[in-house]
């Protein structure tokens, strides 16, 4: 393999960082460019919907690395530049400067892009929440707000509607789906999840449609529902999904079947990889899959450094993910889902402790478990082994 002597990371979040330091450490020498369409320097995504919105945190906290570590990596940071253009067949990138970075490795990890409702985005109080400065602007709505509107019950739309809680708002959580995270772990936790946030006094609107934001002086005071029914509110988050941010690819040559399509080493063309939530490769043990997850993205980068230096291997990890709501710390490993067979573990409402598996075709594909941390580590081995699902059943009960 060519000796690379110029590689541009775009991607200065968690999965572009990682890469970056896993290429020095793995000998690179040569010139580094990081770009970022942000100006902060790189930064955890997961405290933005728990510490930074419950204001336990400031948000220096959520820096990643100490200016002398990233000083170390020796390499040219561009903050606050977004990439336009990629040219494969150049080896070329454009940047929203007008500058134009050619590289002979390139490592894509731009994320995504948060999802918006058709209409209303315009009226003041509407949020999202991908970024910092969104966190800090809806920490500062929430301490205004009287009644808060979740629409989107999956992790993030949970997460924060949980805060909302906390802080004292009356807060509706909408969603056209039966219950909370319904289709990350299907009908028997999604159950529980619903029951926990009506038991902290929210207010859960399964299965309804938002059809409309309405607002007053430009500010939103309400949002229409499919069934007719209206619920009020002052402050309005949006927490529908995401997509990925590939729309600056369009014409690059890349494939961007849902995000940009790799193989089984994060390869997605000669010189070009990929990392992070963006990333759509085949697992060896899962089959084709892309994770927006925090765990995914830091193993993902330094997998994808490895191949573009030349030390291919398949990436196989084990997905994790975890959620914190009110007092519960939620974990997961693998692919849990509605699809899946579930197997009860534990189970204890009294301490509010649960844990599961989850198999498909007679084996164990996923885990997850309610407030046992220690549980869930045990489970992950049957996970990783694929464990037939009556023989792990044989586990020590929480």
């Amino acid at each position: 393999m060519k000796q690379l002597s110029r590689i541009v990371v775009v991607g200065a979040s968690v999965a572009g960082l990682t890469a970056a330091e896993a290429l020095r450490h793995h000998g690179f020498t040569g010139d580094l460019t990081i770009v970022g369409a942000e100006s902060w320097p790189p930064y955890d995504r997961p405290p933005l919907s728990k510490q930074i919105l419950r204001g336990t945190w400031q948000s220096n906290r959520v820096t990643l690395r100490r200016p002398d570590a990233l000083d170390a990596l020796g390499a040219d940071w561009r903050l606050g530049v977004a990439a336009t253009r990629l040219d494969t067949d150049a080896r070329e990138l454009t940047l929203t400067d007008g500058g134009v970075l050619p590289y002979d490795g390139l490592v894509i990890a731009t994320g995504v892009t948060p999802r918006q409702l058709p209409a209303g985005h315009e009226l003041g109080s509407v949020h999202l929440l991908r970024t910092l400065d969104d966190a800090l602007a809806l920490r500062a709505g929430l301490l205004a707000a009287t009644s808060v509107a979740v629409v989107g019950a999956g992790f993030l739309g949970s997460e924060v509607a949980a805060i909302a809680r906390e802080l004292g708002r009356n807060v509706t959580l909408i969603d056209p789906l039966p219950a909370p995270l319904i289709r990350q772990f299907g009908g028997h936790v999604a159950q529980l999840c619903a029951e926990l946030h009506a038991q902290r006094g929210v207010t859960v609107r399964s299965g309804t449609i938002v059809t409309a934001l309405c607002g007053h002086d430009g500010r939103v005071t309400c949002l229409n529902l499919d069934d007719g029914d209206h619920v009020s509110a002052d402050l309005v988050l949006v927490a529908i999904g995401s997509t990925p941010a590939v729309d600056w690819l369009t014409g690059s040559g890349l494939n961007l079947d849902d995000g940009i399509r790799c193989d089984q080493t994060c390869r997605a063309a000669p010189g070009v990889v990929a990392a992070g939530d963006l990333a759509s490769w085949s697992h060896p043990q899962f089959g084709r899959m892309r994770v927006e997850h925090r765990m995914n993205a830091t193993e993902q980068g330094t997998a994808a450094a490895r191949t573009l230096l030349g030390a291919a291997t398949p990436f196989a990890p084990v997905p994790y993910f975890w959620s914190d709501q009110y007092d519960v710390k939620i974990q997961a490993y693998g692919r849990p889902s509605g699809e899946a067979k579930l197997h009860i573990i534990a189970d204890d409402p009294a301490t509010h402790q649960f844990a599961a598996l989850y198999s498909t075709d007679g084996r164990v594909t996923g885990a997850v478990t309610w407030n046992l941390p220690r549980q869930a580590r045990d489970l992950r081995r049957h996970v990783a082994e694929r464990t037939p699902w009556r023989q792990a059943l044989g586990v020590r009960r929480g």
